[in-house]
């Protein structure tokens, strides 16, 4: 784009100028340049100029992408549109991972069902390689009718889980109790549309209606405000931390007392299973961060 001089505006033209450069600026978010379509062959398409990915799933196969980046902290957002109808035995995955066996993950899942029947959203954390931390929750709308913002605060001292800015789940680092907490492997960010009607759908009771194919979940105004890790290193000041401060001040951000009540209701409301309070699955006893005060 050719360059323009401000040297010969008048200052309201400069300022305008300089109001809608940085209007531009702000919005060049493109879905082009932060993700890369991986699998599906040809199922999974960013249209729109970039500013809008879909994943669909049909009988031969279903589809994913991931981003171009890997993060270590950040705030995560994006927005989904998930798959519309009968949806019973599709799975769409939305998730943080990093590699290998010992990997860490922070994971949204939304497990389809049949129409008029809600989604299940099911959520999880590993740290060093070990899951089973699954919380699952009803939505208080429809998540097929539109996009709602799916969100993941990921820094030092805690991992918080939020729909349209109303907060879920909190997973505290629970170190000094001898709870792994991911912090030191980078993670990309993934996303998948699959069948999985040998469990997803009241324990595989219900199968995938292929009739319904393809089914289509969109994703739109991805947003990350986070530590990008490039060549062992983070585009975060390891010597000065505090320096993430801007962008909300993610990196040492912690649920306010109304965030809490607004949590609280969600999980009195909304929650359908929570694994710290599922005896019969920990016979030996809870995991230890959910007896402990400094965990949700």
């Amino acid at each position: 784009m050719a360059s323009t001089s401000t040297s010969n505006l008048s200052p309201k033209l400069l300022l305008l100028s300089l109001l809608l450069g940085s209007f531009v600026v702000a919005s060049v978010g493109n879905l082009y340049q932060d993700f890369d379509l991986t699998w599906g062959d040809g199922r999974a398409k960013i249209l729109n100029n970039g500013q809008l990915l879909t994943l669909s799933l049909d009988k031969a196969s279903g589809s994913g992408f991931q981003s171009k980046n890997e993060y270590l902290f950040g705030k995560i957002d994006m927005q989904l549109k998930l798959v519309p109808g009968n949806s019973a035995g599709t799975v769409t995955a939305y998730y943080l991972s990093s590699q290998g066996p010992t990997h860490d993950e922070i994971d949204f899942e939304f497990l389809g069902n049949l129409s008029g029947d809600p989604y299940i959203l099911h959520t999880n954390v590993f740290s060093q390689g070990k899951g089973n931390r699954e919380q699952q929750f009803y939505l208080w709308f429809d998540p097929t009718a539109d996009f709602h913002t799916y969100s993941i605060l990921w820094n030092p001292q805690r991992i918080i889980f939020s729909v349209d800015g109303t907060p879920i789940r909190e997973f505290k680092n629970s170190e000094s109790i001898g709870v792994p907490f991911p912090k030191n492997q980078p993670m990309r960010i993934y996303s998948s549309l699959w069948n999985a009607d040998d469990w997803a759908t009241r324990g595989g009771l219900v199968k995938t209606d292929w009739t319904q194919a393809p089914f289509t979940a969109s994703y739109r105004n991805f947003n990350a405000n986070a530590c990008v890790w490039s060549s062992r290193s983070s585009s975060c000041s390891s010597t000065s931390p505090s320096s993430t401060s801007t962008n909300g001040g993610w990196y040492s951000q912690e649920l306010d007392s109304t965030s809490q009540e607004r949590m609280k209701w969600v999980q009195k409301n909304y929650m359908i299973y929570n694994y710290c309070t599922d005896t019969k699955r920990f016979p030996q006893g809870l995991p230890p961060e959910c007896t402990a005060t400094t965990t949700s």
